[in-house]
């Protein structure tokens, strides 16, 4: 079995960790998979802002969670690869889980609701819409 963990370094991604290390189906391969996504630019500030220092300090937070999350799910007895992207979240997570291929697609939820989910839109939603195989949203309470 091949579960995709599609993970952002909050709190409702440890939840969809957890959730997979709880299942103990050992002998899946588990791709835990972040993709960086860029921030809309404004034409005012776009030449002022060093955008390769900001893509390399993101990649850099994203490697020490992601990291954190494969050796977690190691320990837990699962064959672990794991991906870093850049673009748009929605778009390469689903192409990753069928390119891969994945048989179940494993991604927290911050449940977002109202003009939130409109001006941020819901990755969870969009995999849970697009993907061909089965997926599990996991949802969490923020941590107070």
């Amino acid at each position: 079995m091949n579960i995709l963990v599609a993970i952002d370094g909050s709190a409702f991604s440890e939840a969809a960790v957890q959730k997979v290390m709880q299942s103990q189906p050992t002998d899946a391969n588990v791709r835990v998979m972040h993709v960086i996504e860029l921030l809309p630019v404004m034409e005012s500030w776009a030449y002022s802002v060093d955008w390769e220092r900001i893509l390399q300090d993101r990649r850099k937070e994203a490697e020490t969670f992601v990291a954190r999350a494969a050796e977690s799910l190691r320990k837990a007895g699962f064959t672990v690869t794991s991906a870093i992207d850049q673009g748009d979240a929605k778009s390469l997570i689903v192409e990753a889980a069928g390119k891969w291929p994945a048989d179940l697609v494993v991604v927290g939820s911050h449940g977002r609701k109202g003009l939130d989910r409109f001006l941020l839109g819901s990755v969870a939603e969009a995999i849970a819409r697009h993907v061909r195989c089965s997926v599990l949203i996991v949802r969490a309470q923020p941590a107070a």
